[in-house]
């Protein structure tokens, strides 16, 4: 089902712009338990391509095309690193869709780094275990394991995606503050990363999100570690508000409350 132009936009007031949370979907379920992160076993990697190249990625592309009439800007950026892993930051505005992004918008078969609900959601956290979410589970065994995954895919060559925003915000055409504690990946392991900025246009009667991809951006070692983590985050930061002006179209405005 495409989705269609409204005649006044919603309004939604916030107050955190950090912290603030919109999703249609939430789950305050704890997973509890150890997580199969990735794994190099043969049965793993069956099981993941069943999953993913069968399922996920036409499912995802079918959804991008005929809900959003998607269209992608620069991909074959990504093709300057094709011997390398790579960390991918976009914004973060819708439910499905940006679950979706991991299988369609890099050439290689991607991960997302998520939060605990993304993988506790009934429906939706099943099918996103099986595509290979990377969940941040608070226990320290999972940490762990995490940790063990994320080395593991950069040795692999494969890239990571990651929404630094943390928080949905059904389209919002600007780009929230974020932290730049997620930057630490590519300085960590010395690979580049991209972004992407998802813009919203009105295509006849319909929404239509067009993708700008933007890259590769790499640490710059003359900065000292801290140093370089921030510096990535502002140019990366800089680039996704650039590329947030091109949207012409607001099915929601955010409005912050004001104080009392």
């Amino acid at each position: 089902m495409k989705t269609s132009i409204q005649d006044e936009p919603q309004v939604i007031e916030y107050c955190d712009e950090l912290n603030d949370d919109f999703s249609e979907t939430k789950s305050t379920k704890s997973w509890g338990r150890p997580y199969t992160y990735y794994r190099r076993n043969p049965f793993y990697k069956l099981h993941h391509f069943f999953w993913c190249r069968m399922i996920g990625t036409p499912v995802a592309w079918c959804h991008a095309k005929f809900r959003f009439r998607w269209k992608i800007v620069n991909k074959k950026a990504f093709k300057q690193v094709k011997k390398s892993s790579y960390f991918i930051y976009g914004n973060h505005t819708q439910n499905f869709f940006d679950a979706a992004m991991c299988k369609i918008i890099a050439p290689k078969d991607s991960y997302v780094i998520v939060n605990e609900s993304n993988i506790t959601l009934p429906g939706i956290g099943w099918l996103a275990r099986r595509l290979g979410a990377l969940p941040i589970l608070p226990d320290m065994v999972n940490t762990k394991k995490f940790i063990k995954a994320i080395d593991d895919i950069v040795a692999d060559k494969k890239p990571i995606l990651i929404y630094p925003e943390a928080h949905i915000w059904p389209y919002y055409t600007g780009i929230r503050p974020f932290v730049a504690t997620s930057f630490r990946y590519p300085v960590k392991y010395n690979v580049p990363a991209f972004c992407f900025t998802n813009t919203y246009h009105k295509h006849k009667n319909k929404i239509k999100i067009v993708t700008y991809v933007d890259g590769p951006f790499y640490p710059n070692r003359e900065l000292d570690h801290k140093t370089q983590i921030q510096d990535l985050r502002d140019r990366i930061y800089a680039q996704m508000v650039a590329r947030s002006q091109m949207s012409n179209y607001q099915k929601i405005i955010y409005r912050k409350k004001e104080n009392d």
